[in-house]
């Protein structure tokens, strides 16, 4: 690695840990610090009282990882790990596959710091899970890809794990709350029954949409180039965010990183403008497209699809 590799990769550290808040975020904030007020008020009245849930949906790439890593890192009074008492007001794992129940209450276990020693029944596993939720006095459990959970299970393993989910919230002696978070299917995780979904507070990512958001992109692509002391100048505007939107498959989380990977490539060029030619050799690199499919490039441009790696063939 040369010294201006290593001064940009450097740079581009500095650029990914910047948070850009949207709107979905705030939702989901102000969501979850008024249930954590509402169970902090009850414990300290001595009230057990029915837990309720978040569902944080959005399809890949729309932000909703990074979104939720922020909430449980910037909540304030939030214990993550308290050696003196062990206490853990969240605890966060991602959903194993395949997602039997008994996988998963094993996860849980782990993230929980008690790894399983010796082969349990699924039954035990979760009686074990309970207790030690309560012992770690875990406020909220997350569970992170719980799409998985609906994902090829039969109808009987489908209502166990409803039962299970609406029991960890309603548990006499400790209840807790769930937030889960996951693609679209996790809605029809929740819709498969009515007294799951009423116990749940739906917070979506939903996709850009160039009429409506093409405005702020530009403003989030300003924003990060004067992060790095770059112009953007009469290059990147209106109609530009739309080609950025559709590049990034109109998901948030994806925006940002193409606008951070064409100031990488600028920086590497070693120069002062952000301009169109950067995003197009950003998505170039992501992708390992042909110039026509290059929805930088293109006329056509909403006709690509923009997942698909390693595109040759013109579209028509």
């Amino acid at each position: 690695m040369t010294d201006r590799q290593a001064e940009v990769a450097a740079r581009v550290v500095v650029l990914r840990r910047i948070f850009a808040h949207h709107p979905a975020f705030l939702q989901l904030e102000e969501q979850f610090r008024l249930l954590l007020d509402r169970r902090r008020a009850e414990l300290a009245a001595g009230l057990i009282t029915e837990a309720r849930g978040i569902a944080v949906v959005g399809a890949s790439g729309s932000g909703k990882t990074t979104a939720i890593a922020r909430l449980l890192s910037h909540t304030p009074g939030l214990v993550s790990e308290n050696q003196k008492d062990s206490r853990r007001d969240v605890v966060s794992f991602q959903v194993p596959s395949p997602a039997t129940l008994k996988f998963v209450g094993q996860t849980a276990l782990e993230a929980l710091g008690y790894p399983l020693r010796r082969n349990r029944t699924e039954m035990i596993i979760w009686e074990m899970v309970r207790h030690h939720l309560q012992q770690r006095k875990t406020l909220f459990l997350h569970l992170d890809e719980a799409q998985d959970l609906l994902r090829y299970q039969t109808p009987k393993m489908l209502q166990s794990v409803v039962r299970t989910l609406k029991s960890l919230m309603q548990t006499k002696e400790w209840p807790v709350g769930l937030i889960l978070s996951g693609m679209r299917e996790v809605k029809d995780l929740l819709n498969h029954d009515p007294q799951l979904a009423r116990r749940f507070y739906p917070v979506e990512f939903p996709r850009l949409r160039p009429g409506l958001d093409g405005e702020r992109v530009v403003e989030i692509i300003a924003s990060y180039a004067d992060r790095t002391s770059m112009e953007t100048g009469n290059t990147v505007g209106d109609d530009f965010a739309a080609r950025l939107i559709h590049a990034a498959d109109g998901e948030f989380g994806l925006v940002i990183e193409l606008i951070i990977g064409a100031i990488e490539e600028a920086l590497l060029a070693g120069d002062q403008r952000l301009d169109r030619q950067h995003f197009r050799c950003a998505f170039r690199r992501r992708s390992g497209c042909i110039d026509g499919l290059n929805p930088f490039l293109a006329d056509d441009f909403e006709r690509i699809n923009v997942r698909e790696l390693l595109q040759v063939e013109t579209v028509r």
